[in-house]
């Protein structure tokens, strides 16, 4: 049977040791504190549809706009602990292959996240703390590398059986609100763990404090910063209601609060953490077109784009995914065959 414990304070944990390698960023305030962007896809896209179309409608948007994607987590480094924001994805993840219907492609793979982090010069055993945004494998891929970590997600996320670990704390949410949300957690000084349920109902971002800067760090409240800019919410959600909530207290903050917004399928996410670029709501940057993207052969398998269920033919009995029934749902997120791709 898993143990559950409710979330407490957690003492001083190891130090930070220096940064190496030429594919992570950092910002570093006047406190010492580290935020570090962690990259290990690169040079995707996503449509504007995707990225668009949670409440007007898909239809409604430009399938030939695209914006760049790819796949970064976030290391926190306080000085006295490691914490982790989310956790990448398992090596033996199919890479994508393209075609005209890819809503989104999350790149080419650098490396494996946990190689990554060593190149950092961080090792598994130093983490003490993992603040997960939410479920999906993108997020949650490699938490078995991280056995001296305490695992923190929202108790309403903690039960999906992407979080079956025994070191996972749910976490209720017990600090009353941070500014305009309702629900937090202090992790630690100067970080934040936040309720914005939507993206999933269990869903949650992290804002960290520092040099008078406020660091938003979020899984998928949007998928790219575009899509923050226009007050867009993408096609992926459980709750449509919740997650317009999330994105309208987001950009409220955001308006009221000096914010870095660290996104994890934009490059926009640590480049903006690397120059600490200050959100302005009304002043857009120009987008930067994605670049052209190899094609690549498939393999047969597919590759839920929401929750990253691998549909693979030899484990279904040699069923191709092309003659599964129309009304077929992803096994896992119960998402329709659409939102399936290529691998």
């Amino acid at each position: 049977m898993k143990r559950r414990e409710f979330l407490k304070v957690v003492g001083a944990g190891t130090l930070g040791l220096m940064m190496g390698g030429e594919i992570f960023v950092e910002a570093k305030g006047d406190s010492g504190m580290k935020i570090q962007a962690v990259k290990f896809f690169e040079n995707g896209f996503m449509t504007q549809p995707f990225a668009f179309g949670g409440e007007e409608g898909v239809e409604n948007f430009d399938a030939t706009v695209k914006y760049r994607s790819c796949l970064q987590n976030y290391v926190i480094d306080t000085g006295k602990e490691i914490i982790l924001v989310d956790t990448g994805l398992p090596a033996e993840f199919p890479e994508q292959v393209v075609d005209d219907k890819t809503q989104i492609y999350m790149g080419t793979r650098i490396k494996d996240y946990v190689d990554a982090l060593k190149d950092l010069g961080y090792r598994p055993e130093q983490v003490s703390k993992i603040l997960i945004t939410h479920k999906h494998v993108d997020h949650t891929g490699k938490l078995a590398n991280f056995p001296n970590a305490k695992i923190y997600a929202s108790r309403e996320e903690s039960k999906a059986a992407e979080l079956n670990f025994e070191n996972v704390v749910p976490v209720d949410f017990t600090d009353g609100a941070y500014k305009n949300f309702e629900k937090s957690q202090k992790i630690a000084d100067g970080i934040y763990y936040i309720f914005a349920p939507g993206h999933t109902t269990g869903n949650s971002i992290v804002i960290v404090e520092d040099g008078g800067i406020f660091y938003m760090i979020h899984g998928d409240v949007t998928y790219t910063d575009e899509a923050l800019y226009k007050n867009k919410l993408s096609v992926v959600f459980e709750d449509k209601n919740a997650a317009r909530d999330t994105l309208n207290k987001v950009r409220e903050f955001i308006r009221n609060n000096p914010t870095v917004y660290c996104s994890t399928h934009t490059p926009l996410g640590y480049e903006n953490l690397e120059s600490k670029k200050i959100i302005d709501l009304d002043k857009m940057p120009e987008p930067i077109p994605p670049k052209k993207i190899s094609a690549k052969a498939a393999t047969g398998k597919y590759v839920c784009s929401i929750c990253g269920y691998v549909y693979d033919p030899a484990e279904n009995n040699g069923i191709a995914f092309e003659d599964l029934p129309a009304d077929w749902k992803c096994p896992r997120c119960k998402q329709s065959k659409e939102k399936f791709n290529k691998a």
